[in-house]
């Protein structure tokens, strides 16, 4: 087939470009601006634009297909070309379903925990040799990408993200890939700027479990109230497994699961990282793998990368950078470190970067979400506010959304750094919490430099 990118330059399209392009795919692209890593993965493959910017021309009539990014926007001169001659347009998750109607789809969704469920489940079917297509939000230790369709495989794996699947295109991305078998995490409203109430966010899973194909499996986090009454009350003639976060505990800065195979110590921690283990466990075995089995591989996963990665460890310093932005994610994060370090002094630093997070009406999410920490900060760049176009939010706005008084505030870069390099950090644990770059601190270099 003969495919274009519109949009190319995207974390889930070049990768998705990547993926087809290693099946025999004809692959172009286009896209105003392409970073890192997209940027050198693409021209490793041969299939990185000559130049950045929209160019018409490159949409013909020889064009198969072409897929479209919600990085563009409605009136993208490709776009309006590709209307014009009437080839074939798929939102991304379009062409995903597309590519796997004749596959055992199972979908991961959940406001959190998503990326690390799949990559659990990814990791337990690359240690037993069980070939599988997928798609993950995050790259994994043995995967070469982030994506992988092969003709062969029976089931694919896909995290479901609820954002809307393109500029024309208003579904969540989770409502087009009709699962056989599927896993909902749990409920916590984010994306302020497309879904504006919390009923309106709340409808979209009722939607996600209404798409589960008849007589599907529905695996679910029954922990979750506002979850446990949508899978209670849908009429979708479905099968539905709860699951509870099992048993565990914390021993010399170790967290060992209780199991049915004796106490076996985890790579990694926090409740809800327990949590997550527990659907992924009865996702492997309703995919062919027995309990035995999971534990064994489980036992091996270090982790979703950027999901509580840690990134420097000295004498009694240790440093994590997590992906962690919506308010149940960093309060989930903040306190999986302080219950693991519990000697230690965590010093949480968030960055405030989504439109969601930004915006004043969503902010008061946050209430208590650093209360686990022993030091607080929260970092945002007034770039990035002028940026979506937002008003500014006040210090004491902020201090009052997060209930702490004696939480610090920084709005410059340069000031993030001198704070932090002027920290004591004897015997503590430094949280860094973003879906940004903290306006392009390297955190890796700059906590080796700490």
């Amino acid at each position: 087939m003969n495919i274009h990118f519109i949009a190319i330059g995207g974390s889930a399209m070049h990768a998705l470009a990547i993926a087809l392009h290693k099946k025999g795919f004809k692959i172009s692209g286009s896209d105003d601006a392409i970073f890192e890593p997209s940027k050198t993965a693409l021209q490793n493959c041969g299939i990185l634009p000559e130049e950045f910017g929209w160019f018409p021309e490159k949409i013909t009539s020889d064009l198969d297909a072409v897929i479209l990014g919600m990085h563009a926007r409605k009136d993208n001169p490709e776009l309006l070309k590709a209307q014009e001659l009437g080839v074939k347009i798929y939102s991304y998750p379009e062409f995903i379903f597309e590519q796997s109607k004749t596959k055992t789809r199972v979908v991961i969704g959940g406001s959190h925990g998503k990326t690390t469920i799949t990559s659990m489940i990814l990791h337990v079917m690359h240690y037993h040799n069980r070939d599988v297509d997928y798609l993950v939000g995050a790259q994994l230790e043995g995967l070469e990408n982030t994506i992988q369709l092969n003709d062969d495989n029976d089931f694919i794996v896909i995290e479901g993200d609820e954002y809307l699947s393109s500029p024309i295109d208003r579904r969540p991305k989770f409502h087009l890939y009709e699962p056989n078998i599927a896993l909902l995490s749990g409920i916590a409203w984010d994306h302020i700027n497309v879904f504006p109430t919390y009923e309106n966010y709340v409808e979209q899973f009722n939607i996600f479990v209404d798409k589960i194909v008849n007589g599907g499996i529905l695996v679910y986090n029954e922990e979750d109230a506002e979850l446990k009454t949508i899978v209670e009350n849908s009429t979708n003639p479905i099968r539905k497994h709860p699951y509870q976060t099992p048993e565990y505990y914390i021993e010399d800065g170790e967290t060992i699961l209780v199991t049915p195979e004796g106490d076996m110590p985890l790579e990694v921690f926090g409740k809800h990282n327990v949590s997550n283990l527990a659907g992924a466990k009865w996702v492997c075995q309703h995919m062919g793998i027995d309990e035995e089995d999971f534990y064994e591989a489980i036992s091996t996963f270090k982790g979703a990368s950027k999901r509580l990665q840690k990134i420097k460890e000295s004498g009694d310093f240790i440093a994590f950078k997590d992906f962690a932005h919506s308010p149940s994610k960093v309060k989930a994060s903040v306190k999986a470190v302080k219950e693991q370090f519990q000697d230690k002094k965590v010093i949480a630093c968030l960055e405030l970067h989504t439109f969601s997070s930004l915006n004043e009406s969503f902010i008061a999410e946050y209430k208590n979400s650093l209360d686990a920490a022993d030091k607080a900060i929260v970092f945002y760049s007034s770039e990035a506010v002028a940026h979506k176009k937002l008003d500014p939010i006040s210090a004491e706005a902020i201090k009052s959304a997060f209930g702490r008084e004696d939480l610090s505030i920084i709005t410059e870069t340069s000031d993030l750094e001198k704070h932090l390099k002027t920290s004591n950090f004897d015997n503590s644990v430094l949280l860094f919490m973003s879906s940004g770059n903290y306006g392009g601190i390297d955190l890796e270099q700059f906590v080796t430099e700490l």
